[in-house]
């Protein structure tokens, strides 16, 4: 019979946090940022008409993802990866298309993220990963999931771009603060919850940046790689390492045997 953690564990609708989770993280970051660019420019698409097939496609996914109510590898990430290049778009159209400045777009998606996690709190009373186990706490998570993406944007963009770091010198700049969370949380005991998701919002400028890094041109301060390439290898890596998982979730446990003496 199982033990009540144990039926609790196995309801839960994302994926524990392993080494594969921020791997795939990671990828996903760069692929909104370059199928973003592919989709809007590269295509001429255009933000908006990008933005909308893009945002009507999250809700479908996202529709069954809420309905699967436990998580299934290949569901999961293609809501994150669709939800990644909305929330790159997000940014991309109120800097872009509305003329807002990349200092109020980070100063707003930092104050609604923050406001998500207190109204989050205030009803469930914790933000842990591995409770996310009722479609309300799943909304509230993609709810912060969708800003951090689109505060990411923002913030790797300023930093990046705005200030005239420079791609290469900011992806060093938030890899050394995801290494600083990482350290603060094996070492000196930092709380579980804050670091996850303090590392979650940084991986999206680390992973934009190096996004940018590989597809802009070499006058610009990239390597000019291009979308479709940088994209078409991410989305395989992705792909692989999801069905990957997918594999080894489905394959049943060894069972001991019980011996009669």
């Amino acid at each position: 019979m199982e033990k009540p953690q144990q039926a609790g564990a196995m309801l839960n609708r994302v994926p524990e946090v392993t080494i594969y989770f921020w791997i795939i993280k990671i990828l996903t970051t760069t692929v909104g940022e370059t199928a973003a660019d592919f989709l809007s420019g590269t295509l001429n698409l255009g933000l908006g008409v990008t933005s909308y097939i893009m945002s009507g496609l999250l809700l479908i996914v996202l529709l069954n993802q809420l309905r699967l109510k436990r998580y299934v590898p290949l569901s999961y990430w293609f809501v994150v990866v669709l939800i990644s290049i909305v929330g790159t778009l997000m940014t991309d159209r109120l800097v872009d298309d509305f003329g807002v400045s990349l200092v109020t777009t980070t100063i707003v998606f930092s104050f609604a993220l923050l406001a998500v996690f207190v109204f989050w709190y205030l009803s469930e009373k914790t933000l842990a990963m591995h409770s996310i186990n009722t479609a309300k706490r799943e909304l509230f998570y993609w709810m912060a999931i969708l800003l951090t993406f689109a505060l990411g944007t923002s913030t790797g963009d300023l930093l990046a771009e705005a200030s005239g770091l420079g791609y290469a010198q900011s992806a060093l700049v938030f890899g050394a603060a995801i290494a600083m969370i990482a350290a603060g949380y094996y070492y000196s005991r930092m709380n579980a919850v804050l670091a996850f998701w303090l590392a979650y919002i940084l991986t999206r400028p680390f992973g934009a940046s190096i996004g940018d890094l590989l597809t802009q041109p070499t006058k610009n301060g990239g390597f000019g790689y291009g979308t479709v390439g940088t994209s078409m290898l991410f989305l395989s890596i992705i792909a692989s390492l999801v069905i990957y998982l997918s594999f080894k979730q489905k394959k049943p446990a060894l069972q001991p045997i019980d011996r009669q003496d």
